[in-house]
């Protein structure tokens, strides 16, 4: 019979909280109520223990849904920490994943409502009330569009009017309402840490550089992805500020960051979000991570992981290098 040793400060709930069902040995809340690393008291960043934490002391289960007073002793009470937060078992773990997954499924929550903008001035006519264009000019720019049946107006612009880059650049900044960045500063080995290079290639998103430790820049070339930098606030633990960058530019500095180092990603596609959940639990359980976080990025979940405390940096939680760091990132098929 194994040893088992009291949890200090567990309660049994299941006797006091009528809206719990049981499954198996553990209890499911119908009304869970999952803490954000960001709200919890007593640890910094994402799960690293504060300097001041005592190596007797005991961590307690972050699962709402705990109801065990016990717990193996051979079970490592610094590991794995998910989004702040430690499981006392292979079920609280999955409990806490669980609830993660349905908060970034976007159900009544914020990503639910970051669907693009579709109201928006056309930027042809958008520039040629700036005096940026003629009217000759953008018609002959669309007539080449519908013949083609392909591009966007501000490529027909340059390459069939000799539209300079620039006045298209600060067209789509007007239409976005958003700033005109410049690649200045660029660090693209520190910036391909940032996020996966598939989100680079997917979304068209590029980090370009973190201001005073606290605001990271991400560029985009001809729209901004309210989704994408989301994400990337929620994981970073940085201000995001995004904003249009010039289309040559762009495509010189998202080759370099490209041709960099980044994080070890790995793809799976999965048939439901039970199913992201069972295997972000068998990961953490598997790595044993010192800090781990969840984010939905469109219609993908991104789940980064930190295997060593000296791998997350002083900038928010961006990593320091791509070694000790893992990302994965679940597809549901059909979706």
């Amino acid at each position: 019979m194994p040893f088992l040793m009291k949890k200090t400060g567990a309660m049994r709930v299941s006797a006091l909280m009528p809206n719990a069902v049981r499954v198996g040995n553990g209890v499911a809340w119908q009304e869970d109520d999952y803490t954000p690393s960001s709200q919890l008291p007593g640890f910094a960043g994402y799960g690293l223990p504060a300097p001041s934490r005592k190596s007797s002391e005991r961590r307690m289960c972050g699962s709402a849904e705990c109801e065990s007073g016990w717990t193996m002793p051979w079970r490592n009470k610094r590991r794995p920490i998910f989004e702040g937060q430690w499981g006392c078992s292979g079920r609280c773990v999955l409990a806490m994943v669980q609830s993660a997954v349905r908060r970034e499924s976007g159900d009544g929550g914020v990503v639910a409502g970051l669907s693009p903008h579709r109201h928006r001035v056309p930027l042809g006519l958008l520039m040629l009330a700036q005096g940026w264009i003629t009217q000759l000019q953008l018609q002959k720019a669309l007539s080449a569009q519908r013949v083609s049946g392909s591009g966007k107006i501000g490529e027909w612009l340059m390459n069939e009017c000799g539209v300079e880059p620039d006045y298209v650049t600060r067209g789509l900044s007007m239409q976005w309402g958003c700033p005109v960045l410049t690649t200045e500063g660029f660090s693209p080995e520190a910036m391909a840490l940032v996020v996966p290079r598939v989100f680079v290639e997917r979304f068209g998103l590029l980090p370009l550089r973190v201001a005073g430790s606290r605001i990271l820049y991400v560029g985009f070339a001809d729209g901004l992805d309210a989704a994408s930098a989301f994400a990337l606030e929620q994981m970073t633990e940085l201000k995001v500020e995004s904003g249009v960058v010039e289309g040559a530019q762009f495509e010189a500095a998202r080759s370099r960051l490209l041709a960099c180092d980044g994080v070890e990603t790995k793809l799976e596609t999965v048939e439901n979000m039970d199913s992201i959940a069972a295997r972000i639990t068998a990961i953490l359980e598997q790595k044993q991570p010192v800090a781990a976080r969840l984010v939905r990025v469109h219609q993908d979940y991104w789940l980064r992981m930190w295997l060593e405390s000296g791998t997350v940096g002083k900038t928010g939680s961006l990593p320091v290098s791509h070694e000790d760091v893992r990302d994965h990132i679940f597809a549901i098929r059909g979706q």
